[in-house]
């Protein structure tokens, strides 16, 4: 729900006092590496002011905000806050969940074939402890529920997906994928790093096992702090890695050892934490989390529409698919004659900051983008290849 607060924002004010990087730059690029925010940024040389003036004698208040970042993280997706670990990148968290699951040899892992590497390779590394590999092509823009399925067998434990795919921007179900799943009873581990923030994200509607992201794209944090979600019925099943001082009950401090693992996804940070990065990805979180979750995906989803309006207005021929369920923040486009690479070095001559990926130009905005940005990207859209 919406507070009143929520209503209407004034998204001028917001890119005036939160975003600086608009100052240089038409930034559509948040698939890739977000911008901090002002506040975030602002966190982050506050406890690099405080580390160099005091060192460890303030340590709790930096525990204290890492904590109630949990409770955002947990916040944001609707899930128990002992449900949460943090993890340094995305492929760390797969990797826990692909190294930890209890395989038997001859299991096997169904995944897309168009996903992003890091969500494949550590599947891939499997095929030594026996456990095969499955990868679904794509169709006409899209992963298709019944390809999938269809490469189920009675050996699948997992499927691994994206929330959205990194090269195209298609939306994949999970409510659907979440029934197939649980009726096969095949656990569904979703990367959802290209989906939170375009997309509100529900692990108690949608009953997902495991989630993993990283908080430098859509949830404009900095790189080195993400989460892994995992759900309570798995925390007993899955072997915990890197287990150190923090994995446990007991103190480190404790003259008696005790390997009594935490109860909770905490047994999955075994040490210290990347305490800079986290400090700033809580400020980011506090800023969506003000505005609302739900105000972001329509703002994000909104704005990526007339990203496709722009494209298509130049000849450009959007990827993925046309039915709007379907669709997120990322927005692939490809025009004949046109290279992508060449597209993205002449967009920082004007300004514009966007990607290629996989033979398309990607572009993805973000709730500040204003009519000066689309602008500047619509005279990139129009140059001559």
């Amino acid at each position: 729900m919406e507070t009143p607060s929520q209503a209407f924002v004034n998204w001028n004010e917001l890119r005036k006092t939160e975003f600086p990087v608009t100052q240089q730059w038409a930034y559509f690029d948040h698939a890739a590496v977000a911008p901090l925010p002002r506040r975030s940024a602002d966190r982050l040389r506050s406890w690099i002011d405080v580390q160099e003036a005091h060192g460890v004698v303030r340590w709790p208040e930096s525990e204290a905000r890492v904590e109630q970042t949990r409770r955002d993280v947990a916040k944001l997706i609707n899930a128990s806050s002992d449900e949460i670990a943090f993890v340094a990148s995305t492929t760390q968290g797969i990797g826990l969940i692909a190294e930890g699951f209890p395989w038997v040899e001859g299991d096997n892992v169904v995944t897309a074939a168009d996903e992003y590497p890091s969500n494949v390779y550590p599947w891939m590394n499997l095929k030594s402890r026996g456990v095969e590999l499955r990868l679904v092509s794509s169709r006409q823009g899209r992963v298709f529920p019944e390809d999938l399925l269809a490469a189920m067998g009675s050996r699948t434990r997992v499927l691994a997906i994206s929330l959205v795919e990194f090269a195209t921007g298609f939306r994949n179900d999970l409510e659907l994928l979440a029934e197939l799943c649980r009726a096969r009873g095949v656990a569904l581990i979703v990367d959802a790093i290209q989906g939170l923030g375009p997309l509100v994200v529900d692990v108690r509607k949608t009953p997902v096992d495991f989630l993993c992201a990283c908080g430098q794209k859509w949830l404009l944090g900095p790189e080195g702090a993400g989460l892994l979600y995992v759900r309570r019925d798995w925390i007993d099943r899955l072997r915990p890695l890197g287990v150190g001082s923090h994995s446990v009950t007991t103190s480190y401090n404790s003259p008696v050892l005790d390997f009594a693992l935490k109860p909770n996804a905490q047994r999955w940070e075994g040490g210290c934490f990347a305490m800079p990065s986290l400090q700033a990805f809580g400020a980011s979180l506090e800023l969506l989390l003000e505005l609302g979750p739900e105000v972001v995906s329509r703002r994000i989803l909104a704005q990526a529409e007339t990203v496709r309006e722009l494209a298509r207005k130049h000849g450009w021929t959007v990827a993925g698919s046309p039915n709007p369920s379907e669709q997120a923040g990322i927005v692939a486009i490809e025009k004949p004659g046109t290279s992508p690479d060449a597209a993205v070095l002449r967009g920082r001559e004007l300004g514009v900051v966007l990607s290629s990926r996989r033979g398309r130009l990607r572009v993805s905005p973000h709730v500040y983008n204003n009519n000066e940005d689309f602008d500047r990207l619509s005279e990139l859209l129009g140059s001559p290849a």
